[in-house]
């Protein structure tokens, strides 16, 4: 038996397989210059907190991002008091918590008619509530000041935890009714063949099913406030009831003459709360709406 060999095939000059395929391509170029701008950016991003781990660990810190001679704990040492951190943290901690908590309960209670009702007064009102989200807090705060004297509420954690849940609740109320809508009407409708209320319809179905959404709102209405600093600067006096947004203005000095490395090493404790909320309810963002098989068909 003969066997045929395998010839390699033929290209002729003018053929498309003989040309050399450009180096350089619009495709590739394009790819290129989308991998630099986003190197770029995350350049930006990374050069503050570059210099934020590096100042706190530097007892002779600047604003230049350079690298401690001598790393050092100290500047974590004088600021691990409880004057400058333990008290401000506690203050934050029960300020925005409460607000918080009050923000979620009411954007739910909001969201429930918006999102199971039909009316046309329901889009008209989502985009008043949307439009309350872009007035600039300081254009309020006078006005709100003057009402909070009158109505005996200034310098109290409560008058203000009051303020901050208002103003994070437009934002809230939008981001509760996007979720609730993602919830079928069929398992409230069950509940009510059982003889539910639309409270309990609406406690014992509908948030438990949206999980995910009522962390969303909750870590983003925290976040919020946990950075808020003219509200608790404008509404609270005493300096024991000032949050850590606002205590961190004294690591500014007069003249000009700030402590870079116990302000470096303050904001890395005061931003630890924030992540560490992020970490622990994460797996539930990831897990979407876990209707479980409940509606089949």
């Amino acid at each position: 038996m003969s066997t045929l060999s395998a010839r390699p095939a033929r290209t002729w000059p003018g053929s498309a397989t003989s040309r050399p395929r450009p180096r350089w391509s619009p495709s590739r170029r394009r790819r290129l210059a989308a991998d630099a701008a986003l190197l770029l950016i995350a350049a930006a991003f990374l050069l503050p907190l570059a210099w934020l781990v590096l100042a706190s660990i530097d007892s002779d810190a600047t604003l230049r991002v350079s690298a401690p001679g001598s790393p050092t704990l100290d500047n974590f040492s004088a600021v691990w008091t409880d004057e400058i951190t333990f008290t401000p943290m506690l203050n934050s901690l029960l300020l925005c918590g409460g607000a918080t908590i009050l923000t979620v309960a009411c954007a739910a209670l909001a969201a429930y008619p918006l999102s199971r009702f039909r009316s046309r007064v329901v889009r008209p009102y989502l985009l008043t509530v949307l439009f309350t989200t872009c007035l600039p807090i300081t254009a309020i705060m006078v006005p709100v000041y003057g009402l909070f004297v009158q109505v005996d509420l200034i310098d109290t954690m409560s008058g203000t935890a009051l303020f901050l849940a208002a103003s994070q609740l437009p934002f809230a109320v939008w981001l509760m009714k996007n979720f609730m809508d993602g919830v079928p009407v069929i398992l409230e409708e069950a509940a009510w063949t059982d003889g539910a209320s639309w409270l309990q319809s609406l406690t014992r179905v509908i948030l438990p099913l949206m999980g995910p959404g009522i962390t969303v709102v909750m870590i983003y209405s925290f976040i919020m406030m946990w950075g808020n600093f003219f509200v608790p600067f404008m509404l609270l006096l005493s300096p024991e009831q000032l949050p850590a947004s606002v205590s961190i203005f004294t690591f500014f000095g007069n003249y000009g003459q700030v402590v870079y490395g116990q302000l470096a090493a303050f904001s890395i404790l005061y931003s630890t709360p924030v992540l560490l909320l992020y970490v622990l309810i994460s797996r539930r963002l990831g897990g979407g709406f876990a209707l479980g098989g409940a509606v089949k068909g």
